[in-house]
Order: C-alpha cells, then structure tokens, then sequence
C-alpha cells in the first residue's frame, strides 16, 4: 500500500473514497501517523493563513507607549515652566533693583542739597517723617524746596513716600510747608496726595546721626539740648545739619529684593562727597 499522508487532498488512484477512509482510520489506529510533522514550521510548503499574515501593536503595547509619552510630555512641560520662572525672577530682580538705586540716588540728592536757613530747621526727624529744606532744582534763585520721607499704607500695603512743597522764598511760606509736610505724612488730602511720589514697598525705616563723633539714633539726637550752640545762644541751622546720616531700610519679605539694606550719607562741607 503506498505511503499514505494527511495532506493529500483525495485519494490515491484506485481506491474508493469508503476505502481510503477506512485505510486512514487504521493508519490512525495504529499510530502510523504519530510523529508526522505538522507544525507549519516544519513544512515551508505549507500556505499561511491570511489572519496571521496582518501584524499590529496590542492593547498592553498600546498603553505602555501611551504612558510613556505622557511621562515625557509631563517632564519636557515642567522644564519649560522652570525656564519661565526662572526668567520671571530675573527681571522682577532687576527691576527692583533698578528701582532701589533711583530712590537711593533721590535720598542722596535731597541730602546733598539741605540748605541752612536762619531761624528755619533743616532736617527733622520725630520717629514717623524725615522732614528738610533743600536748594531748588532748577534755578538758583527759586527758592528753597520743604521735602518728606514717611512710611505710609497705600492700597493696604507699607510703601516709602517722598512729598515736596512748592519752592518757598519766606519765612511764613517756609512755616506752611513744613506744617503740611508734617500733616501729609499722617492724614494727607487730595492736594498733598498730588505732591507724593509711591516710591517702593518697605517693612520699615530707621535713621541716625553722626555727631560729636559717634552714630546714635536720630530721634534722640535731634533736641535743642544736643545741638551745638552758636555765639548768639540760638541754635545755628548750619550746625543742626548732622556730620552723616545712616539710612536702614527693611524691605518686605517675599519681594525680589528682600532683608536690611543700610545707607550711609556724609555732608559734603566736611569733604564727604556724594553718598
């Protein structure tokens, strides 16, 4: 009987379709056929399936690379929001410290500018505003100038404020603007409030003197009785300038610019110079 195989797809010649499945049954039963090949790899000549020939990602695949995009997206996102912050900082920094050496450099110009005037006071101090009487800016012969400092709540924060009279060219005029200088630092009206200047928010302020050799608080020096006094008896307002002036500004924490800064002036008719 010639060799039979599962892959023939008839019969051999000769022999009936009945007796063919009867010869195959007793090839079967007789284990004839155990250990024939029939892995699809093991015969080439085999035709595959076209379902297997479509090749594709699976729904674990799918989620996995899913995942992984969105880690990187999430990454790549907080780099790109701490460059942003980053820069952010940086010109809220510069700004503020642009805007710190404008007011110092105004501080500085004020003080360089006192100007001693008979029976007048230029500088004042009482714990609250720095009150003084400085040349005027533009003209030589415009007359002397009333200028504050004072620490005050604007929009219900503390912010530093500087206020200036109108030039003053007599006594009773000078008397005026150093009382509404003193008035605006506490309850100022709608006039003053056009004279201001909101300069930065500030934490708050100290001041000194330096006289007689040594720093002491300006509060406590600026008495008639620490005063020099001038051959008349009366207290000179030259002499009232202090020798220097040390300025200690607490700035807000939280801000670009934050901790104690400290200012030191010195009168430049003792050959101190600028500050």
């Amino acid at each position: 009987m010639p060799p039979l195989s599962r892959f023939a797809p008839f019969p051999p010649g000769g022999t009936t379709p009945v007796a063919w499945q009867s010869q195959l049954h007793g090839v079967r039963r007789h284990g004839l056929l155990r250990g024939l090949p029939t892995d699809r790899a093991r015969h080439p000549t085999y035709p595959e399936s076209p379902m297997r020939a479509v090749l594709g990602f699976t729904l674990v695949e799918l989620l996995v690379a899913i995942a992984v995009m969105a880690l990187l997206a999430i990454v790549s996102w907080r780099g790109l929001d701490g460059m942003v912050r980053s820069q952010q900082q940086t010109r809220e920094h510069a700004d503020a410290v642009l805007v710190l050496q404008t007011v110092m450099d105004q501080w500085g110009a004020d003080l360089d500018a006192l100007q001693a005037v008979e029976h007048t006071e230029p500088i004042a101090w009482d714990g609250q505003v720095l009150r003084l009487t400085r040349r005027g800016m533009r003209q030589p012969d415009e007359g002397a100038i009333v200028v504050a400092w004072a620490l005050r709540n604007v929009d219900g924060a503390a912010h530093w404020l500087r206020w200036q009279s109108a030039p003053v060219r007599t006594r009773a005029e000078w008397s005026d603007a150093w009382d509404r200088a003193a008035r605006w630092a506490r309850t100022p009206d709608e006039a003053e409030r056009r004279q201001e200047a909101v300069l930065m928010p500030l934490a708050g302020w100290q001041l000194f003197f330096y006289r007689g050799g040594a720093w002491a608080n300006a509060l406590s020096t600026n008495t008639a009785g620490s005063l020099p006094q001038s051959p008349g008896g009366l207290n000179s307002a030259a002499a009232s300038i202090p020798e220097g002036v040390r300025l200690q500004l607490t700035l807000p924490p939280g801000g670009a610019l934050a901790g104690v800064i400290t200012r030191d002036w010195a009168s430049p008719v003792l050959g101190g110079g600028k500050s």
